[in-house]
C-alpha cells in the first residue's frame, strides 16, 4: 500500500508523525545544536510540531490542505518564535499559498509545496545555498521532486528520491563553513559537523517519504 496523493486527512496524520519524530529526536538535536549554537533547536522543534499537530487535528480534514498549512505555520510562529521556529513557520505559510484550491497533492503539487517552502525560508532567513543552513538540504530535495514530477514518478518514488537527495546534501554540509546565526561565530570550527538546521530539513522529508510509502 502506498500513497497516490496526499490529502487533508493525510496531512493531519503526517503532522502527528512529525510531532513523534521531533519528540524522539529532541535530545539529539539539542546536542547537535549545542556544539556550535545555543542548544535550543531540539526544544523549539519538539514544541512547535506538538502545537502544530494539535492545531491541525482540531481544524480537521474538512478545513482543507491550504487552511491546515496556514494553521500549522501560524501556530508554530506563535509557539516557537526562535529563528528556526520562525523559518519553519514561514515555510508552511508559503506552502499553504502554493497549494491553494487543491484537495490533494500529487508529485507535481508536492514539488510546488517544497519550492514555496524553500523560497520562503531563503527570503526570510536571507540565506543562500552553500551557507551551511537548512537551505542546503531543502534546495536539493526540492530539485529532486521537480525532476521526479517531470518524469511522472509516483508520490512515494518521488519522495524517496527527495529523501535520498536530502541525505546526501546533509552529509555535504559537514565540509561547509557556517555563515549565519550563532554557528557563524564559530566559522572554521563548524567544518566537520553536519548543520543542525539542515538535519531538521532531512528529518522532515525522510518522515514524509516513510509516511507516503506506508499509507
Amino acid at each position: 500500500m502506498s500513497l497516490a496523493k496526499l490529502d487533508a486527512g493525510h496531512l493531519i496524520a503526517l503532522f502527528q508523525s512529525w510531532q513523534q519524530l521531533f519528540a524522539e529526536q529532541r535530545e539529539f538535536l539539542i546536542a547537535l545544536d549545542g556544539k556550535v549554537g545555543d542548544s535550543d533547536l531540539g526544544i523549539t522543534m519538539a514544541k512547535s510540531f506538538a502545537a502544530a499537530a494539535q492545531a491541525v487535528a482540531a481544524d480537521g480534514p474538512d478545513a482543507g490542505l491550504s487552511k491546515l498549512l496556514r494553521t500549522a505555520g501560524a501556530t508554530m510562529a506563535r509557539t516557537a518564535p526562535s529563528t528556526m521556529g520562525t523559518l519553519t513557520a514561514t515555510g508552511f505559510l508559503r506552502a499553504s499559498k502554493a497549494v491553494e484550491g487543491r484537495d490533494a497533492l500529487d508529485t507535481a503539487a508536492l514539488a510546488q509545496f517544497w519550492r514555496a517552502y524553500t523560497d520562503g525560508i531563503a527570503e526570510r532567513g536571507k540565506a543562500k545555498v552553500g551557507d551551511k543552513t537548512l537551505l542546503d538540504v531543502l534546495d536539493p530535495l526540492t530539485r529532486a521532486l521537480e525532476a521526479a514530477a517531470e518524469k511522472g514518478d509516483s508520490v512515494p518514488v518521488a519522495l524517496a528520491s527527495a529523501a535520498k537527495a536530502a541525505e546526501d546534501a546533509l552529509e555535504a554540509t559537514k565540509s561547509m563553513v557556517a555563515q549565519h546565526g550563532k554557528a557563524a561565530a564559530f566559522q572554521e570550527k563548524t567544518v566537520g559537523l553536519q548543520d543542525a538546521g539542515a538535519t531538521v530539513g532531512f528529518f522532515l522529508i525522510r518522515r514524509m517519504a516513510e509516511f507516503a510509502s506506508s499509507h
